[in-house]
């Protein structure tokens, strides 16, 4: 079972998320996290106890699949996704409610309740409290502390419950919760209970792995951006090594100060001036080919994230005649930690730059055509309408190409990102750059789980999907595993892995330089999981032979042994497996 702390979470791309992952993949997962204001109305919900328009309190209104009547997510409140295989028959729904009230019971034991004032109160699924409590004339009726409603489909469910840690139960009262007129809300503070939502999290997980988990305790791994696996093989070179959990004391610049909090040493990555390892020096082949591909883009007014984004492949790329174009101009509306990419002010789009694109691949007769962009915050549609006019542009002039779109998250909105889906690209990549834990470090302005969603929604949409690391940032070997499982969950195909290059002091520094054959394990480890191929060495870089990961058929599977012996210590015993 996988174990995933992932923050606060819009609700719609947390439902795309979990829908993706339950319906995708064959493991076990936990997705605990936090929604801004939202009322949700289950499909056999009655309207009516939604008692104001919720656009007037600051919350959305979403109809959704699971049982049970309307209810209230926001901030304060743990949310609980139990994405699980519980196999077929009439009585597998009732058993699975059952055992997420049994997790959620223990996790307040845990969290100091007497085991005898909680518990199921006859008639009314959920989590009540106050029930050693006599009822009668002033005493307190038994009160819901924590919202269950799920969805089990072919053997699979969706949706969980909603522990009211500390969440403003004002908002409860513009509804009748769970369709239960005469039974009250209350949280843990509300209670006398002085809870954190950090312990929240933690007691619910140590109650799920008494509950759902195979392979040994729960380990932390991450602090913030939280991820937690419970290891798949009992080995102990296959188990989560904790990092130690910075503490931000307020020095240091804004860059340090997230690193800090991510776990990781600002001070002491690798220097900037510090020399290379053999197999990240690459030579300058300025070829004739090299140059008159350098003449075509200049003379067309194009960019290419080639130069931008300083590719150490630009040669070896530019030589063979293939460039990964960037559109929506060349400054980018976001200062991510490892990027050298322009960060001024934007400019306003070049409504021609879709068809110079075009040109250009037909110009130089590309197969493959690659588009990319800058994030363009500024922008309504973040720079969706471009990605749909590049398109429809190439498609007109090269039908024959096949297009390649590497695009920013659309700031998660559903219309934008839809927009670039329907222009049905040959594949759409969106990098999710690093493990869960660095996330807010690297990139402060988008996330781990939404990338996660934008990625489900393309596989949703039928696209052949493909995603991106860069290591040597802080992380280990574990959590590399653990996003490569992630992103095989919600139906990735191709994945990219390569080593990080500091661009500047200014960037993030430099943990350490992978070495090629831990490159090459972290191939067989994704091989191992499904994905149709991997890309993974040095200087990979997301655009790095795109043509021959496009055409790469599924391999058959390696084995489960495979993958922990390729991640193992050279010294472990798992290393020793065949």
């Amino acid at each position: 079972m996988r174990v995933r702390w992932l923050g606060r979470v819009p609700y719609r791309e947390a439902w795309a998320l979990q829908r993706s992952i339950s319906t995708g993949s064959k493991d076990d997962y936990l997705l605990l996290l936090e929604h801004p204001s939202v009322y949700t109305l289950g499909r056999n919900g009655d309207a009516a106890n939604v008692l104001v328009d919720p656009a007037s309190v600051g919350a959305d209104l979403i109809q959704v699949d699971r049982g049970g009547d309307v209810t209230y997510h926001g901030p304060g409140q743990l949310i609980g996704y139990p994405l699980l295989t519980v196999g077929a028959g009439p009585h597998r729904g009732p058993e699975h409610v059952h055992r997420v009230e049994q997790v959620v019971i223990d996790a307040l034991v845990v969290l100091g309740m007497r085991r005898t004032d909680i518990g199921r109160l006859p008639g009314y699924p959920g989590v009540w409290v106050g029930l050693d409590e006599t009822e009668g004339p002033g005493s307190p009726s038994p009160r819901k502390i924590c919202a269950i409603g799920v969805r089990t489909s072919r053997g699979r469910t969706t949706h969980g419950f909603a522990l009211n840690v500390e969440p403003d139960l004002m908002m409860f009262g513009h509804i009748v919760p769970c369709g239960i007129a005469d039974r009250p809300v209350t949280s843990l503070t509300a209670e006398g209970y002085v809870v954190t939502m950090a312990d929240a999290v933690d007691a619910v997980m140590t109650s799920a792995q008494a509950m759902w988990g195979r392979y040994g305790s729960i380990q932390r791994v991450t602090d913030g951006a939280r991820t937690v696996t419970m290891p798949e093989p009992e080995t102990d070179a296959a188990r989560p090594v904790p990092v130690p959990f910075g503490r931000h004391h307020g020095s240091g610049s804004a860059l340090e100060r997230r690193l800090v909090r991510s776990g990781v040493d600002p001070q002491a990555g690798l220097a900037v001036r510090e020399r290379k390892p053999p197999w990240l020096r690459v030579k300058t082949r300025m070829a004739d080919s090299f140059l008159g591909l350098q003449h075509n883009l200049r003379d067309l007014d194009l960019v290419t994230v080639c130069e931008e984004a300083g590719c150490p492949n630009i040669y070896e790329c530019w030589s063979d005649g293939t460039a990964t174009f960037m559109i929506n101009g060349s400054r980018c509306t976001r200062a991510c930690g490892f990027c050298q990419v322009d960060t001024r002010h934007p400019l306003p789009l070049d409504v021609g730059e879709p068809q110079r694109v075009a040109e250009a691949v037909e110009r130089m007769g590309l197969a493959h055509a690659v588009i990319t962009c800058v994030a363009r915050d500024d922008l309504s549609d973040g720079g969706a309408g471009a990605f749909a006019a590049t398109i429809a542009s190439i498609r007109r002039t090269s039908p024959q190409t096949t297009i390649e779109v590497l695009i920013s998250d659309c700031k998660g909105d559903e219309p934008s990102l839809q927009m670039i889906l329907e222009a049905r690209p040959d594949v759409l990549n969106h990098n999710i750059e690093t493990v869960a834990r660095l996330q807010r470090a690297v990139r402060p302005s988008a996330g781990y789980a939404r990338s996660l969603a934008v990625l489900a929604r393309a596989k949703d949409a039928r696209l052949t999907t493909k995603s991106g690391m860069i290591l040597g940032m802080g992380e280990h070997q574990e959590e590399v595993l653990a996003t490569l499982s992630d992103l095989r969950a919600v139906g990735v195909d191709i994945v990219t892995v390569g080593q990080y290059l500091r661009p500047s002091a200014h960037h993030l520094p430099v943990a350490r330089y992978w070495t090629t054959e831990e490159f090459e394990a972290v191939r067989v480890a994704g091989m191992a999981m499904g994905f149709a191929h991997v890309q993974s060495s040095p200087l990979t870089r997301s655009s790095y032979h795109a043509r021959e990961a496009a055409e790469a058929s599924t391999p058959g599977a390696i084995g489960a042994d495979s993958l922990v012996a390729a991640l193992a210590p050279p010294n472990s015993p798992a290393a020793a497996l065949p």
